[in-house]
């Protein structure tokens, strides 16, 4: 079986984590002979003056990572280009599409399966023109954002495209409903969530870890966060959470995890807090930290099916989050959701001082989190190709 994989996710020289999901089930897509090619869905253009003045610098894909190749297609686009065509995502897919056609020959595959449909260039889109010009049925994986956040927008082209894939597949049904209110039909609907990499997230002695780590206080608790320090992260609100947690239990050691726009803002307002910045971490490095953790805290606003989750429990860590798009799903247990409203903040301090002095379960969290191992997820995906 041959197929053709077009993503708006993949790694990047400046972030070798990015797009980490698809790279792990194409693993697994060796392991199981799955024959593939696969194409970062990208373009290029002639700015190179503004970007490096903006430090906008263009998307740039790795060549390999894990034994997975990713196929060098460039489509360049020019100024007069983009002014012109700037809201029609048609032109830009017709002309990757093109491009595509003059590097691989298409005939050979069996499937296109298109992950995303973000940005001016929608992979979903491309596997959309290709499929109609080759008769190759197409799938497309839907992740989070490009329903949430940009289909409101752009729903018609949207809709076209979820309508017409053999199957639309949805990270968690959270991410099936929002589509649906914007009028997508369902009946061509998959749930198949993004798993973990069990050989990396599994449990070990905390107390070992936090040794090994160099971060071990006796009857000290840990309490951390790990994904962008963003808004929609509600990354935001961690300084006062943190500090409310602060106020009822002072031997708590604060660990957050990653990057972005937000973290010198954090950091200003946690100094007064025992608190450790790690940054951005390869996947080994933060298997670690989410190991060393009694409990990790997942506020964010919006959320397709947090990764997050499951390879914390697969570390033997339980998770508390909020009830936003696919958390609740992840995380399954009601007690460990919050809901969103007025006293948020406080009531999901609150919540973790309560189970940091009443304990959990750790069995259950590694029994649960089995189901979603990359072999199992991918297992799913190709049950519906052989279909």
């Amino acid at each position: 079986m041959k197929v053709l994989i077009l993503s708006n996710m993949f790694p990047s020289p400046n972030n070798i984590n990015r797009g980490i999901f698809i790279n792990k089930r194409l693993e697994q897509y060796n392991n199981f002979n799955i024959d593939y090619t696969v194409i970062p869905v990208m373009y290029k253009d002639n700015l190179k003056i503004l970007r490096k003045i903006l430090k906008k610098y263009p998307e740039e894909s790795i060549r390999e990572l894990n034994g997975v190749k990713y196929s060098k297609v460039e489509k360049k686009f020019n100024i007069f280009e983009i002014l012109w065509n700037e809201i029609d995502m048609k032109y830009f897919a017709k002309k990757f599409a093109k491009t595509v056609e003059e590097v691989i020959n298409i005939k050979i595959f069996d499937i296109i399966h298109a992950h995303g449909l973000y940005n001016r260039l929608p992979a979903g889109l491309v596997a959309n023109i290709l499929s109609k010009k080759y008769n190759i049925p197409y799938f497309l994986s839907l992740h989070g954002s490009d329903i949430n956040l940009v289909m409101k927008k752009r729903k018609n082209i949207y809709l076209e495209v979820l309508e017409e894939a053999k199957k639309s597949i949805f990270v968690s049904n959270a991410l099936l409903k929002k589509a649906k209110e914007y009028g997508y039909s369902g009946n061509n609907s998959e749930i198949i969530p993004n798993g973990f990499d069990n050989n990396i997230f599994k449990s070990f002695e905390k107390c070992i870890i936090r040794k090994n780590l160099g971060i071990y206080e006796k009857n000290y608790y840990y309490v951390g966060f790990v994904g962008n320090l963003n808004y929609i992260k509600r990354a935001d609100k961690l300084p006062e959470i943190f500090h409310l947690m602060n106020e009822k239990k002072k031997n708590i050691k604060f660990i957050i995890v990653g990057d972005g726009v937000l973290k010198k803002e954090i950091e200003n307002k946690t100094k007064d807090l025992d608190i450790i910045f790690t940054g951005r971490l390869t996947q080994n490095e933060v298997a670690e930290y989410m190991n060393a953790m009694d409990i990790m805290i997942l506020p964010s606003r919006n959320e397709g099916w947090p990764c997050v989750v499951l390879e914390a429990n697969a570390c033997g860590t339980l998770v508390i989050g909020s009830n936003s798009g696919g958390i609740p799903e992840a995380i399954y247990f009601d007690k460990y959701i919050i809901n969103d409203g007025q006293n948020f903040e406080k009531e999901f301090a609150y919540r973790v001082i309560e189970i940091l002095k009443k304990g959990y379960n750790k069995d259950i969290l590694l029994d649960r989190s089995k189901n979603y191992t990359w072999e199992n997820i991918v297992k799913k995906e190709i049950r519906l190709y052989e279909k």
